[in-house]
């Protein structure tokens, strides 16, 4: 029996304007942090002896990782879809910020945005997220059942806007 898996489902193709814009300086960061990196990677080479050389060895991981992220930005970027407009309607979809309630009266706040702009300390959810999908179309005052794994929980939704 093989280790093989199949490929995990692609995700959305869709960002807002803002966050295909931190993509783009992400990308031009790396190039210039890997240009650095080169640098302090041949002096480590020069050195001698690469396979004691802990700079060496920590260097080459560091670009190798560097390469990685540069490969994934450039191969993706491309084939984003940047959401410009915001749709017209008080129903959720892509872009907008919703705050709910939850069973215990707790008021929670997020915004739908891309998977590639999901930031959890921001309250930035991927519009492929298990939340997104079920909030998806819902009007103010509707309730949203979230079902995670095993756990069920019933949100209200409190109001709705787009920035």
């Amino acid at each position: 029996m093989g280790r093989w898996r199949p490929p995990p489902p692609s995700s959305s193709p869709y960002i807002t304007p803002a966050g295909f814009d931190a993509l783009k300086t992400e990308l031009d960061e790396l190039w210039r942090r890997r240009r650095d990196v080169v640098k302090a990677l041949a002096a480590a080479a020069a050195e001698g002896d690469r396979s004691e050389n802990a700079e060496y060895i920590y260097r080459k991981k560091e670009l190798g990782g560097l390469d990685h992220r540069i490969h994934y930005l450039q191969k993706r970027l491309p084939k984003l879809t940047v959401v410009r407009e915001s749709p017209n309607g008080d129903a959720v979809f892509f872009g907008a910020t919703v705050e709910l309630r939850n069973e215990h009266g707790e008021t929670l706040t997020y915004r739908i945005v891309g998977p590639d702009e999901t930031d959890p300390k921001r309250q930035a959810i991927s519009m492929d997220s298990p939340l997104a999908i079920a909030l998806r179309g819902k009007r103010v005052g509707d309730d949203v059942v979230v079902k995670t794994g095993e756990r069920e929980q019933t949100l209200g939704v409190l109001s709705i806007r787009y920035s």
